[in-house]
């Protein structure tokens, strides 16, 4: 399974290639993601093609979720809607008399084993402790590659819960945090927020010599930004 994104209209299209034989498209909630799961042979541009005849359905259907209201706090029991990666999971809590784990089914489930009696807040711990070890991996291997791109290096990276910032550096130090809450979020924005950390090793403040850098390595940097900030329009 091959995944990418493209832009159509201002718009972020997620883009799955699959061994199937025709496109399909859907409009995700809560916020009215896009993604397309195409055949292997297609192309970017046939794709491209594709979504921007679908255009106008695409907006019809984004449209209902504005508006709609997001629920404040989790419980953590099973039903609830929880995002890995961008993609939403239905939970399923399991309880069982082993040690607590989670695991990520195929077919759009979160599997959470807890001990019988766990309450709201231990159900919790373990499924943060689960998005922490999996955001570890996939920025373990994204700070490599930038550091190779910009030309850069950290001296040391942390994972913490971060109220107001999607990351953060030190440049003095050179020392690199991320946001805990990226572990929902779609891997291309990930991918941005260390490229964007990683830029100020080069240039601390968000300047024009920053933002031209920026374009430079990432061209479409922006989209990303814009979807993390809750700002992708139709």
């Amino acid at each position: 399974m091959n995944k990418n994104h493209i832009v159509v209209e201002n718009i972020v299209v997620d883009v799955v290639k699959k061994d199937i034989r025709n496109l399909h498209l859907r409009v995700l909630p809560p916020n009215g993601r896009v993604m397309v799961t195409a055949p292997v042979r297609l192309n970017d541009h046939t794709i491209k093609l594709f979504v921007m005849s679908k255009i106008s359905w695409i907006r019809k259907h984004r449209s209902k979720f504005e508006g709609r209201a997001i629920p404040s706090e989790l419980e953590f029991v099973s039903g609830e809607t929880h995002y890995f990666e961008g993609r939403p999971y239905v939970l399923n809590v399991i309880y069982h008399d082993s040690a607590s784990r989670v695991e990520l089914s195929d077919d759009g489930f979160i599997d959470l084993y807890v001990r019988l009696g766990s309450d709201q807040a231990q159900r919790g711990k373990v499924i943060e402790g689960w998005y922490r070890e999996c955001l570890k991996v996939r920025l373990s291997g994204l700070i490599m590659k930038w550091e190779y791109i910009i030309g850069v290096e950290v001296s040391s990276w942390s994972v913490r819960k971060m109220r107001t910032r999607w990351g953060s550096c030190m440049v003095s130090a050179r020392k690199v945090c991320f946001n805990l809450q990226l572990a929902r979020k779609p891997l291309y924005c990930i991918e941005f927020i260390v490229a964007h950390e990683l830029t100020h090793l080069i240039e601390r403040g968000h300047n024009e010599r920053f933002y031209t850098l920026m374009d430079r390595f990432m061209p479409e940097w922006r989209h990303c930004r814009d979807e993390l900030n809750g700002r992708v329009v139709s």
